[in-house]
């Protein structure tokens, strides 16, 4: 969309995917004198402009954050509150919260998520927008894996996309992947562990895991999770976590110290 915006003639992006950011990102563009129709839909057109002009825009919330969040609470029993978002771009994540068990209450600009009752199972499958999204697939993989019975997630949108599942298993999860599905046996407890961090959704998602695990645990390859997340562990602790983000051996030591 941003190049087509000054190219010469029309292009047109077909299957193009339906999220709310894309919707923004063309009303964005749109504001600085591009002319993009159909954003939203899976068919785009856009016709060249020779120039932009200058602009003043608030972009969306990142719905893909805020859901992390609602799943670090239902997985942690927690009671958060999620404030600056959109929830009806949060409508999916929210339906799934609700069938395994979770309290959701909303408002304008709010939802708030309380996990008091042990959860349950459910099936999942990743879909484009308005669908659960693939980007918090790893998210309630790891919460389903503390969930009561048998859950099975399916992903239709990347392959390759639970090579987070070996990490996860370290924490005592039982889950077998099978081609693009994932069969998950709800667990008791995750222990900590030492983890590596494969991308950025997977490694939030350990991260969370790590909040709900025993003992201390380790991620490394923090950088993917910058990408996405911006001072995650500084909301975290500000929401009561016990987690900091380390440089050092020594600083790791001082952490353990710190937690006992």
């Amino acid at each position: 969309m941003m190049a087509a915006a000054m190219a010469e003639g029309k292009t047109i992006i077909e299957n193009a995917a339906k999220e709310p950011h894309v919707v923004d990102l063309a009303n964005f563009l749109n504001s600085m004198g591009a002319d993009i129709k159909g954003a939203g839909t899976d068919v785009i057109r856009i016709m060249g402009v020779s120039r932009l002009h200058g602009t003043e825009y608030t972009i969306i919330p990142d719905q893909i954050e805020a859901g992390t969040f609602m799943f670090a609470a239902a997985v942690t029993k927690g009671d958060v509150t999620v404030k600056n978002v959109i929830p009806k771009h949060l409508e999916s994540i929210s339906a799934k919260l609700l069938e395994i068990g979770c309290e959701i209450e909303e408002s304008d600009d709010a939802v708030r998520v309380v996990a008091s009752k042990p959860l349950t199972h459910t099936h999942v499958k990743t879909l484009p927008y308005p669908g659960f999204p693939t980007d918090m697939q790893p998210q309630i993989v790891v919460t389903l894996g503390l969930s009561i019975g048998t859950s099975i997630v399916t992903e239709s949108i990347f392959e390759n996309r639970f090579k987070y599942v070996d990490e996860l298993t370290r924490m005592g999860a039982n889950i077998k992947v099978e081609g693009n599905t994932a069969i998950i046996d709800g667990v008791e407890k995750y222990t900590g562990a030492s983890l590596t961090a494969p991308d950025l959704r997977a490694g939030a998602a350990l991260v969370i895991a790590g909040l709900a695990g025993e003992g201390i645990t380790v991620v490394d390859d923090v950088k993917f999770i910058e990408r996405g997340y911006e001072d995650f562990h500084i909301k975290l602790r500000a929401l009561g976590a016990q987690i900091d983000k380390v440089d050092t051996e020594r600083d790791l030591r001082k952490f353990k110290l710190k937690v006992g």
